[in-house]
């Protein structure tokens, strides 16, 4: 039996972390805040974002984890084509897909959350799902 390789569910959640890191910093930060409506006022601290960060962080581990765990039980499903990078990416997109959005879209559908927000973690979702899907089944 195929084990799940640790090193691996790491390195994913450590990507995933830059990733969202990234999208909600230099690359997209002005468009997130913008979006939730954040004012930074000059005086936040770094410190001061660590404990969510963490969080965060493990929140990474453990998705990448799980992801790994289905992927060791449906690599030999003919729905996403079979093992190595592809399947992780296709299995990582019907998750996403399944859970990701379906479930988030209840905060737009029934608690009036800016849907533009919402599109905007669901592609950061769906790009973070992806990384982590290629590098579990690529490693």
């Amino acid at each position: 039996m195929t084990s799940i390789n640790l090193l691996a569910v790491c390195v994913a959640a450590i990507i995933a972390f830059v990733l969202g890191f990234l999208f909600h910093g230099p690359v997209a930060g002005k468009l997130w805040m913008k979006l939730a409506n954040i004012h930074p006022t000059g005086n936040e601290k770094f410190k001061d974002m660590i404990p969510q960060m963490l969080w965060n962080l493990l929140a990474q581990f453990v998705t990448a984890f799980v992801l790994a765990v289905i992927l060791l039980f449906a690599s030999s499903s003919p729905y996403i084509g079979g093992k190595g990078i592809l399947g992780g990416i296709i299995l990582a997109i019907w998750l996403w897909l399944g859970f990701l959005v379906t479930s988030s879209s209840i905060e737009v559908i029934w608690m009036g959350r800016n849907y533009k927000l919402w599109l905007f973690e669901v592609v950061n979702s769906f790009i973070v799902m992806v990384a982590m899907g290629a590098i579990i089944a690529g490693w």
